[in-house]
Parts: C-alpha cells; structure tokens; sequence
C-alpha cells in the first residue's frame, strides 16, 4: 500500500538507554539537523509526536486548546 502524498511512516528502534535514530529521510524532509533541539509531546490517551519545528506552535496551541475542552 501506499502512503498518501506528503504522509510518511518509518519504524525505529528503542535502544537500552531509550534512545532512537530519527530515519534520514525524515531528518531531510522535516530540515532536522544535528544540534536541534526537539519537543515531544504526549497524551497517554493518544500517544507521542514530534512535531517538526515549523508546526509547533500551531501543534501546542490544538493540543492544550483540547486539553482545556476536556477538562470542562
């Protein structure tokens, strides 16, 4: 199957100090380079994600928007 455009998927490996490589195309695609600092974001109902840089703010701003509605 397929990915849709612009929709990616990769596997990785969580090593024994919890440590994963993100995949080279991703890196290429998502302009990561060595020394970024990165976010991971996570809801135990939902899971993880690490937003590339470009979309973090947008991200963080849905996510605890969301948080807040379900709070209420």
């Amino acid at each position: 199957m397929k990915a849709p455009k612009g929709k990616h998927a990769w596997t990785v490996k969580v090593g024994e100090k919890g440590q994963f490589v993100i995949p080279k195309e991703a890196r290429e695609i998502f302009n990561i380079n060595p020394g970024d600092t990165l976010i991971v974001l996570g809801d135990e109902k939902r899971g993880m994600a690490i937003p590339p840089k470009n979309l973090l703010s947008e991200l963080t701003s849905k996510i605890f928007d969301e948080t807040v509605e379900e709070e209420r």
